[in-house]
């Protein structure tokens, strides 16, 4: 198998040193060049032939979105964003994704020797999963990928534990959906296209902190919704959207007839936090036949099991297809238990939650 080339472009010499030295440790990735400004990526990108970017946001001469929107225009190629995690930062890094990079991963902070490991090993995972993208697709964000596996840590036993009791129908209903690569952008056309009648939403997204924050900003300012970062008891009302705060697990309480957010600052579960998997099992306790749950594109395999409990409880599930998934490993994991009872493009799951809040009824 020929290994992955990486060209690395990065204003910071003790950046470029960093990635290159974690980027060539794996036996799958070549660093064949590095650059400190977009003029001298572009001359580099033409003698190198490079099969993956990694770029930073602000650079000298040319910021990194400029630059990547040229790219995109003129040679489309796998970039992944290199950013600071700072609310600043997480605007540009969100446009970058508009703009047709795969994905982003924050720059490491001043304590970084405590979790380099962890870092390099989601830097070496991206690379790797932006360097599979059908990149003529790129443009469109319509994109067809090999699925990459990630290795689980905690299991969502340890934030809620499994339950087998039988819910009914209320009046009340709502849908959750989970998502990681390629999220952001297919959680906006989702959400773009619903009315401002549609039952509640809740929604994990695999994204740090201070990006969620301004995620939900931007949705809010994109869509008929309503959308806010989740709180505390906050009651999932029809018109609103709920998005998991990116340092905190969402779950979704029952009170009454009532649903409610409660968020859980536990550990990681299958590598993340929040995770998909912690959603979809309190859904599945609190809500079963009420809800209706969407896998949306993303890496790894988060969300797959506690579709498949939502499946068992009465809910009715969908997953995104693998022509529209920038990474079809989160919804082609749950297809794969059959946790789904539809498989849909991104540009119809819309329709599919304005049909189901149209024929749910108390049994």
């Amino acid at each position: 198998m020929s290994k992955i080339k990486v060209l690395i472009v990065d204003d910071a010499a003790l950046m470029r040193k960093l990635l290159t030295e974690i980027l060539s440790s794996s036996p799958r990735i070549e660093v064949v060049g590095t650059a400190a400004d977009p003029y001298i990526a572009r001359d580099k990108i033409k003698q190198l032939n490079p099969d993956v970017i990694t770029l930073d946001v602000e650079m000298p001469r040319m910021d990194g979105i400029t630059f990547l929107k040229n790219l995109m225009r003129l040679r489309p190629m796998p970039v992944v964003m290199i950013s600071t995690l700072t609310e600043d930062g997480a605007d540009v890094t969100l446009e970058a994704l508009e703009s047709g990079a795969i994905d982003y991963i924050p720059k490491p902070k001043s304590d970084f020797e405590h979790s380099l490991s962890d870092y390099a090993k989601d830097i070496i995972e991206k690379v790797i999963v932006a360097a599979s993208v059908n990149v003529s697709k790129i443009e469109s964000r319509v994109k067809s990928v090999e699925q990459l596996k990630v290795n689980a840590k905690l299991s969502v036993d340890e934030i809620l534990s499994k339950s087998s009791s039988v819910l009914t129908k209320t009046t009340d209903k709502f849908i959750a959906i989970g998502a990681s690569t390629g999220g952001t952008e297919a959680i906006k056309e989702v959400i773009m296209a619903l009315p401002a009648e549609v039952p509640g939403i809740v929604i994990t997204q695999h994204i740090p902190a201070t990006f969620s924050t301004s995620f939900a900003r931007r949705l809010d300012e994109y869509s008929n919704l309503r959308v806010r970062e989740a709180r505390n008891g906050a009651p999932i009302l029809p018109g609103h959207v709920y998005l998991a705060p990116g340092d905190q697990h969402l779950m979704v309480k029952r009170t009454g007839a009532k649903y409610v957010c409660e968020l859980n600052d536990g550990p990681e579960i299958n590598r993340h936090k929040p995770s998909v998997d912690v959603l979809f099992r309190s859904v599945a306790q609190s809500a079963g036949p009420n809800v209706m749950g969407i896998m949306l594109t993303g890496m790894g395999a988060d969300g797959a099991q506690g579709m498949l409990e939502m499946k068992e409880a009465g809910a009715f599930n969908v997953a995104q297809d693998e022509k529209t998934s920038v990474v079809w490993g989160m919804p082609g994991a749950a297809v794969k238990l059959n946790a789904a009872e539809k498989v849909l493009p991104l540009g119809k799951i819309a329709t599919e939650i304005i049909s189901f809040a149209s024929k749910v009824s108390v049994s």
